[in-house]
């Protein structure tokens, strides 16, 4: 059975993984500070918790989902541990500074993406983007009348791409591969584009959808 890791233990790395364990995969939560997971692991008895750099290295695929501003300090603590091993990197380089008139700050620029930084950091990792662009409470089977919504990658590895795919199928998206690492680029701004109307008016149950003739 695949064991999956997830890095981080915020909103996101909760729901995700609730939404691997439902579907009978063995987690292991990572977190660097134990006092964030003893509820939680109250909560869900069935999951293993560890530091970060004991869950990549217990982890056949991880998934990371810190803060955007720890995410290269993270992935160089564990990127040993992560050879080899395919990576969702649900990361967004948001900067500390709050949001202007709804527009979240980012502090890369659009010729350089957060997972590219990531994939020099960790170079024997397989990063895939993916869940960056839609909210915690819409990961797991969102509801939008039967219509799947869209999940955009991309990675430079094809078959880390056609593994997190999968996962992707079975948590009700669809899936459009981007292409290369650099098209995070283009990804990660998505979420700022997504952040607005929840910014501004306080709606975050929206998600992408691709739309082809």
């Amino acid at each position: 059975m695949t064991k999956i890791g997830i890095l981080g233990s915020g909103e996101v790395g909760k729901a995700l993984s609730k939404a691997f364990m439902k579907r009978g995969y063995q987690v292991v939560l990572g977190s660097d500070h134990a006092e964030k997971t003893v509820e939680f692991k109250k909560e869900n008895p069935e999951l293993e918790t560890a530091s970060f750099e004991q869950c990549a290295r217990l982890a056949d695929l991880a998934v990371l989902c810190v803060k955007g501003t720890a995410a290269e300090k993270v992935v160089g603590q564990v990127k040993a541990e992560l050879s080899g091993k395919t990576v969702i990197d649900a990361t967004n380089p948001s900067a500390d500074a709050p949001p202007h008139n709804g527009v979240l700050k980012y502090f890369t620029s659009l010729d350089e993406s957060l997972m590219e930084r990531l994939q020099k950091i960790a170079p024997d990792a397989h990063f895939v983007k993916a869940f960056n662009s839609i909210g915690s409470g819409l990961m797991d089977n969102p509801d939008f009348g039967g219509t799947r919504p869209t999940m955009f990658i991309c990675g430079n590895n094809e078959s880390a791409k056609k593994t997190v795919s999968e996962i992707l199928g079975k948590f009700g998206f669809e899936v459009e591969d981007m292409g290369m690492a650099e098209s995070a680029r283009g990804i990660e701004p998505l979420a700022i584009l997504w952040c607005i109307p929840g910014f501004l008016k306080n709606e975050w149950t929206h998600a992408f959808k691709l739309l082809k003739k």
